[in-house]
């Protein structure tokens, strides 16, 4: 599959969508390894993880839940427990995703951003090429877990890739607008 094929049918697949199957750990580890060679100014390499299976998915949905009835308005809360325990079960693996800041702020915390966003990248790209579904989550109440994931005061979650085998055959239609129209040229 060439780069630009990937690039096209890389889409956001759900935990409800995957299939009761493991992924490997050698799967994992190119996932990762992949998401490791994403660019980064000045070599910063901002990202880290912390890869969650079997009963430390439950554990790390208790704490998911736990910090969301501590961040929200506690409106739907039965819903959104369900909904949080059931993302972690359905999935074969949960990835969360750290910024290690630079603590010498040696270039814009933006790039540090987005340098895991193309992490990020590469890893979804990689779940393509090896017909693993996946997306990436950023909830709100993340900001709360720290002192969970035992982050220091330069790091951050910047939210949770799941991870599990499904279906790649089915058609999951994209739309796009048209490049053309959010293009201009100067020649």
């Amino acid at each position: 599959m060439s780069v630009s094929e990937s690039i096209k049918k890389r889409r956001a697949i759900y935990p409800s969508q995957y299939k009761e199957e493991d992924i490997s750990e050698n799967d994992i580890k190119e996932i990762l390894e992949n998401a490791n060679y994403a660019p980064s100014h000045r070599l910063t390499q901002p990202w880290f993880f912390k890869v969650y299976q079997n009963e430390f998915k439950i554990e790390l949905a208790n704490s998911m839940v736990k910090h969301y009835k501590l961040s929200s308005s506690l409106k739907n809360i039965g819903i959104k427990e369900k909904k949080i325990i059931d993302k972690c079960t359905q999935s074969s693996c949960i990835i969360a995703i750290f910024m290690n800041r630079d603590l010498a702020e040696s270039v814009p915390e933006w790039e540090e951003i987005a340098s895991i966003a193309m992490a990020v990248q590469n890893m979804w790209l990689t779940c393509v090429e090896k017909n693993i579904g996946c997306y990436w989550s950023t909830p709100g109440y993340i900001k709360s877990m720290s002192n969970y994931f035992n982050l220091k005061q330069n790091q951050k979650c910047l939210g949770f890739f799941y991870m599990g085998s499904f279906n790649h055959d089915e058609k999951i239609p994209t739309v796009r607008n048209e490049i053309l129209g959010k293009t201009e040229w100067f020649k």
